[in-house]
C-alpha cells in the first residue's frame, strides 16, 4: 500500500470520535468483521489508527478505498464543511429519465478532458442523493487528497449542494461537469450557504413547517376592542401584548422548528441622502455598508427576539424572508416600491 494512502487513512480515522470508529469502519466494509475484532477500540486513537492502517496494508488498500472512507465520514458529519446551494435550469420543461451510470460517465469524462490529474469517487444513498468527492491536481502534480471538493446531487431535482476546497479556481469546471452530466443547460449560485446541509435541503425542498412570509403590519382581530374593565392592570396589558406577539410570531415563523443557518449577510448599496446645502456628500455615490448576523441557530434566535422583548413584532421582512427566498446573502439597493421584495436584490 502506498505511503500516502496509509497516511490518509490514518488521518481520517483520527478525525472520527473514538466511540464511533468501529461503526464507521463497519459501514466502510473494506475490513472484514474478523479483522475488526482484532482491534482494541478502547485504546487511544493513535494506536487504533495504526492498527487500522496495518489491516488496510494486508488488504492492499488504494486511494479509491481511502476516498470511500472519507465520503462516509463527511456524510455522517456534513456540518464540518460549508455548503453552498446551486440551482440548474433547462431551456424547456422537458423531463428525462435519470441514468446514474450515464451521469457518472459524463461527469468523469468532462472533468478529465480538462484536467487529467483528478480523483473522482461516487457513493449513492437511500434518499436519492449522489455524493461526489473530487480531489484536484494540476498538470504536473497528483491530486491533493486533503483539499477535496464535495458535491451532493439529488437526482430528478435541479438543486446541487457544493462544498468547495480551497482551490476555488476549479469551481467553474466542476459546475460545467454537473450541467453536462445531468443534462441541464445552466447553473447559478443561490446565495444560500450553511454548515448544516440538511437545513439547506429543508429550505430548497420546502420540507419544514414555516408559514411563508406573507405578513405585513395590519390590525389583528380584537386589537381595537375596548377592555372589559376600565382599570386594566399593567400585568393584563403585558399579557395581551404577549399574546399579540405570539400570534404575529406564529404567522411569520410558523409553529415548527426553523432550518439551521449560522449567518445572514446584508450588503447595503443605497444613495446617501442629505440636504444639498449641508454639502455632506458632493458626489452622488452609493453608500456601502456590510451587516452580518451570526448565531449557532440564527432563525431560531430571530424567532425568539420579539417574545423576549428585544425587538418589535413583526421583525423586518429582510430577516424573516430568508427561508422563503432561499438565501442568506442579500444586496439592498434603492427602494423602488412599497413591498419588501422590491428592495431586496433578486
Amino acid at each position: 500500500m502506498d505511503e500516502t494512502v496509509a497516511e490518509y487513512i490514518r488521518r481520517t480515522v483520527l478525525k472520527i470520535p473514538r466511540g464511533e470508529i468501529k461503526t464507521m469502519l463497519q459501514k466502510w466494509g473494506f475490513l472484514s468483521e474478523t479483522q475488526l475484532q482484532t482491534i482494541n477500540f478502547h485504546q487511544i486513537k493513535e494506536n487504533i489508527s495504526q492498527d487500522v492502517v496495518q489491516l488496510c496494508e494486508e488488504n492492499s488498500a488504494d486511494i479509491k478505498q481511502a476516498a470511500v472512507l472519507d465520503i462516509i465520514y463527511n456524510h455522517i458529519y456534513p456540518n464540518k464543511r460549508v455548503w453552498s446551494v446551486y440551482q440548474m435550469s433547462k431551456t424547456g420543461e422537458e423531463t428525462e429519465f435519470f441514468d446514474l451510470t450515464d451521469f457518472k460517465k459524463k461527469f468523469k469524462r468532462r472533468l478529465r478532458s480538462a484536467l487529467k490529474n483528478v480523483t473522482i469517487n461516487f457513493r449513492e444513498y437511500e434518499d436519492n442523493a449522489i455524493w461526489i468527492r473530487i480531489a484536484w491536481g494540476t498538470p504536473y502534480r497528483k491530486p491533493n487528497q486533503y483539499k477535496t471538493s464535495y458535491v451532493v446531487y439529488h437526482s430528478q431535482t435541479p438543486y446541487v449542494f457544493i462544498s468547495v476546497s480551497v482551490l476555488k479556481s476549479n469551481l467553474p469546471l466542476l459546475c460545467q461537469a454537473l450541467v453536462v452530466a445531468s443534462n441541464y443547460h445552466d447553473i447559478r449560485e443561490m446565495e444560500l450557504r450553511s454548515h448544516c446541509l440538511n437545513s439547506l435541503k429543508d429550505i430548497v425542498f420546502k420540507r419544514y413547517s414555516q408559514n411563508f412570509q406573507t405578513y405585513y403590519p395590519r390590525p389583528l382581530q380584537g386589537m381595537n376592542e375596548a377592555p372589559e374593565s376600565a382599570d386594566v392592570r399593567i400585568v393584563q396589558e403585558n399579557k395581551y401584548e404577549k399574546k399579540r406577539i405570539e400570534r404575529v410570531n406564529r404567522e411569520v415563523f410558523g409553529d415548527g422548528p426553523q432550518p439551521k443557518l449560522e449567518f445572514a449577510q446584508y450588503k447595503l448599496e443605497t444613495m446617501f441622502k442629505s440636504d444639498p446645502e449641508m454639502h455632506v456628500l458632493d458626489k452622488k455615490e452609493p453608500f456601502r455598508c456590510l451587516v452580518k448576523f451570526s448565531s449557532p441557530h440564527l432563525l431560531e434566535s430571530l424567532k425568539s427576539l420579539a417574545p423576549a422583548g428585544m425587538a418589535d413584532a413583526p421583525l423586518s421582512p429582510l430577516l424573516t424572508c430568508i427561508p422563503q427566498k432561499a438565501r442568506n446573502y442579500f444586496k439592498i439597493r434603492e427602494k423602488k416600491g412599497v413591498f419588501p421584495g422590491s428592495f431586496v436584490s433578486p
